[in-house]
C-alpha cells in the first residue's frame, strides 16, 4: 500500500483543516494518509521522525506567516537535517501547501521554501497537477482559483473562523491529494 505522511504547523487550525482536506484526497486513491501535526513549540509527535521514514511521499504544509514558513515549521525542517545526513528521504515523492489571509500573501515564498526543501533532501517534487480557473466565468469555488503550479495555495480571510474557509480551497486541497497520492503510485512503481 502507498504511504503517505502530511508534516504540517497550523497556528489557528486553518491549515490544519486543509491538511485534513489533502488526506480525504489522497485517502480516495487508496493510499494510506497519516497526519503528523507540527506542534505550538515546533516538535513533532513521538513517532513522528519514524512515520516520516517509513512514509512513500511526504507533504509538506505550513501556514504563510512574514512570506514565510512559520518558525514551528522552519523548527522542523531545521531538525530534519538528521534524516538529510543519512538521506532517510531521498527518493520520496515531495509536494506542499500553505494558507495564508490574503490572496497572493507571498505564499509563493512558502512553496519556494518547501521545494528547497525536499531538494535538499534528494526528493521528488510534485505540484498541484491542476490548471488554474483562470477566465472570467470562475470564481473562488473553482479549483485552483489562485493559480498554484508548484503548490497548493489557499486562503483564509483573517476575520474568518475555520468552519469558514472558501468552499473552492478545499475542494482543490482534495483534488491536491488526490495528485500527489497518484504521483507516488506511478514513482513506487
Amino acid at each position: 500500500m502507498t504511504k503517505i505522511a502530511i508534516v504540517y504547523h497550523s497556528g489557528y487550525g486553518h491549515t490544519a483543516r486543509v491538511a485534513e482536506h489533502v488526506q480525504k484526497g489522497a485517502v480516495s486513491t487508496g493510499a494510506s494518509v497519516d497526519l503528523v501535526a507540527i506542534d505550538a513549540e515546533g516538535n513533532l509527535p513521538e513517532a513522528g521522525w519514524e512515520t516520516l521514514k517509513a512514509a512513500d511521499g511526504i507533504i509538506f504544509g505550513s501556514p504563510t506567516y512574514m512570506g514565510m514558513v512559520s518558525w514551528q515549521f522552519k523548527k522542523f525542517a531545521d531538525a530534519s537535517s538528521k534524516p538529510w545526513y543519512t538521506m532517510d528521504w531521498k527518493g520520496k515523492v515531495a509536494a506542499g501547501f500553505t494558507n495564508s489571509a490574503t490572496l497572493n500573501g507571498d505564499k509563493g515564498s512558502t512553496i519556494a521554501y518547501l521545494a528547497t526543501l525536499a531538494a535538499q533532501h534528494k526528493m521528488l517534487w510534485t505540484g498541484s497537477g491542476m490548471h488554474p480557473s483562470n477566465a472570467k466565468a470562475h470564481g473562488r469555488d473553482d479549483l485552483n482559483h489562485l493559480g498554484g503550479y508548484l503548490g497548493l495555495l489557499v486562503t483564509s480571510p483573517s476575520d474568518a473562523g475555520v468552519d469558514e474557509m472558501v468552499a473552492g480551497d478545499l475542494k482543490t486541497a482534495e483534488a491536491f491529494g488526490r495528485n500527489v497520492a497518484d504521483v507516488v503510485k506511478s514513482v513506487k512503481g
